[in-house]
C-alpha cells in the first residue's frame, strides 16, 4: 500500500491552490465541503474561482506565483498548465514539508485527492492510486446506487446516543451487537424516513431492556415493480437483503427473488388464474403472525402494492393486529408496460387522460363504469383482463367506441419474454389467441397504441 488513508481534520487547515482554471476550480470545489481556509494565486482566474471570491468563500489572489505563497501553508494543490512550474513549487513545497498534489501528475503527489461519496458524517473514500480513474468512478457509482442518501441521518443519530451507548455497555463488544441490531432494524428504517422521534423512543427502550426478546416485528409492504430488476428502487432492494421472512406471489419475477437476503423464509402466495393459492385473508393473518413473532417481514408484490395489489387490505389487518409497518411504491404494471412497448399513456395528440380498470371477472362479469371508460382522448389500461377481454371489448365498443380504436396486449412486460400484440376492438380476441397470450398481461386501449410500431425501442415483439 503505498498511500496511506488518512483523514485530515480541516478545522483551521490553511490550502494553497496554484493555478485558477476549470480545473482548479473543481479542486477548490471539493475543498469547500470542508472548514479548511482556502487561498488561490493565479494571474488569471476563470469565471466559477471569480464567483467563489465574490461569495468570500474564498481568498483570490491575481498575479503570479511566487515561492512567499507557502507561507504558513499546511496543504497544496498545483494546478497550472506549465509543467515546470509545477515540477518547481512541488520542490519548493517538499522542502517546507507541506503536504503537496500536483493535479494529473502522479509522480509529483505527496497526497491523492480520493474518490468520495458524501454522506456527511459518513465519508467513504476510494483510490486506485492513481492508475485506474475510470474504474474508480465505476465502483463510486455502485455505491452511491445502494448507500441510501439518508445514511447520513444514521450517523447523526449514532453520534448523538454514542456517549449515552458508552456508558450503559462497557464491553467494546456488547457495543458492537447493540448497534449492528439497531441499524439493522426498524429503529434505523424510522431515522431514514425521518421520523427520529419514533426511532428514539424505540431506542430508549431497546437500550433499556437489552437482553429483552424482540416482541414484535414490522412487515415491509414493497412494490417489485414489473419484472425488471433494474426497475426496483434502492429501498426495496435495501429491504429485501435484511428481510427474515419474504411473502410473495407469482407476479414477482424469479430475477427479482434472487436479489432477496439468502438465508431469508420465502413464502409463496401467488395466485394463478382463477385459482388462489392462499386466500387473501389468510396471506393478510401470516403477515401479522410473521411480525408478531419478532420479524422483519417484506411482502413483495409485483407492480405497486396500492395498485391492484390489494395493499390496502392487507395494512388494515396490521393495524387490527398492532403491528407496524412501511410502504414502499414501485412501478406499476402499467407505466412499465406501457414504457417498454413504447406506448405513452399520455400525448397532446391522442389522451388528454389515462384510467386504470381491472378486468377481472366476478360471475362471468365486469362490473365497472363503461360509459365513464369509454370516453374520447383518453387511455385505459386493463389489469387482469385476459379473460375477460371478450366482454371488455363489447362493452366499449356497446358504449361508444369505435370498433377500430387501436387496443395492445402486453405479456410479460420489461421482461425479456415481453410479447406485444396489436390489434382494434374488432379484433384484438382473435389477434390475442393467435400469438397464445398468457398471463401476466395488461390490455391497453386508446389512440395512444398507433404509436407502439414507432416508439417501439424494447423488442419488436408482434403485431
Amino acid at each position: 500500500m503505498r498511500y496511506f488513508p488518512i483523514f485530515l481534520d480541516t478545522i483551521d487547515l490553511t490550502c494553497l491552490v496554484v493555478g485558477a482554471g476549470e480545473v482548479a476550480a473543481r479542486k477548490v470545489e471539493l475543498l469547500l465541503k470542508t472548514s479548511a481556509n482556502i487561498t488561490v494565486v493565479a494571474p488569471w482566474a476563470c469565471d466559477t474561482v471569480q464567483r467563489f471570491a465574490r461569495e468570500e468563500k474564498i481568498k483570490l489572489i491575481v498575479r503570479p506565483y511566487t515561492e512567499s505563497d507557502l507561507s504558513n501553508r499546511q496543504m497544496v494543490f498545483v494546478a497550472t498548465d506549465n509543467s515546470e512550474l509545477n515540477a518547481q513549487i512541488h520542490d519548493q513545497a517538499r522542502a517546507q514539508k507541506i503536504l503537496v498534489n500536483v493535479v494529473d501528475n502522479t509522480p509529483l503527489c505527496q497526497f491523492i485527492t480520493p474518490s468520495i461519496v458524501d454522506r456527511s458524517p459518513i465519508i467513504i473514500a476510494m483510490s486506485s492510486g492513481g492508475v485506474a480513474p475510470v474504474l474508480l468512478r465505476y465502483l463510486r457509482q455502485k455505491l452511491e446506487s445502494v448507500i441510501p442518501q439518508k445514511v447520513s441521518l444514521l450517523g447523526q443519530f449514532s453520534e448523538k446516543f454514542r456517549e449515552t451507548v458508552k456508558k450503559r455497555f462497557k464491553s467494546v463488544t456488547e457495543r458492537r451487537y447493540f448497534w449492528e441490531d439497531v441499524l439493522d432494524g426498524d429503529i434505523a428504517e424510522n431515522i431514514l424516513q425521518g421520523n427520529e422521534q419514533v426511532a428514539e423512543q424505540k431506542f430508549l427502550e431497546k437500550l433499556n431492556t437489552p437482553d429483552a426478546s424482540k416482541t414484535v416485528g414490522e412487515v415491509y409492504l414493497v412494490g417489485a415493480g414489473p419484472g425488471d430488476p433494474d426497475l426496483l428502487t434502492f429501498r426495496a432492494l435495501r429491504l429485501m437483503q435484511k428481510a427474515d421472512v419474504v411473502v410473495y406471489d407469482r407476479l414477482v419475477s424469479p430475477e427479482i427473488l434472487e436479489l432477496v437476503r439468502r438465508d431469508a423464509e420465502k413464502i409463496y402466495v401467488g395466485k394463478a388464474k382463477s385459482k388462489h393459492t392462499i386466500p387473501q385473508d389468510e396471506i393478510n393473518e401470516l403477515l401479522a403472525k410473521e411480525a408478531l413473532a419478532g420479524n422483519r417481514v417484506v411482502r413483495l408484490k409485483g407492480g405497486d402494492p396500492f395498485i391492484f395489489g390489494r395493499g390496502g387490505e392487507e395494512l388494515e389487518t396490521l393495524i387490527k393486529h398492532g403491528v407496524s409497518f412501511q410502504v414502499v411504491p414501485g412501478v406499476t404494471a402499467a407505466s412499465g408496460a406501457a414504457s417498454y412497448a413504447g406506448i405513452p399513456l399520455t400525448h397532446r395528440d391522442h389522451a388528454k387522460s389515462v384510467v386504470f380498470a381491472t378486468g377481472h371477472l366476478q360471475d362471468n362479469s365486469i362490473n365497472l363504469n363503461w360509459q365513464g371508460l369509454a370516453q374520447p382522448d383518453q387511455t385505459i389500461v386493463f389489469y387482469m383482463g385476459l379473460t375477460g377481454l371478450p366482454i371488455i371489448c363489447e362493452q366499449l365498443v356497446k358504449h361508444g367506441l369505435a370498433a377500430t380504436t387501436p387496443v395492445a396486449m402486453v405479456q410479460s412486460a420489461t421482461t425479456p419474454q415481453q410479447k406485444v400484440v396489436t390489434g382494434t376492438l374488432e379484433n384484438i380476441q382473435q389477434k390475442a389467441q393467435a400469438a397464445e397470450i398468457r398471463p401476466p398481461a395488461l390490455i391497453i386501449v386508446g389512440s395512444v397504441v398507433s404509436l407502439h410500431e414507432k416508439l417501439n425501442w424494447f423488442g419488436k415483439g408482434n403485431s
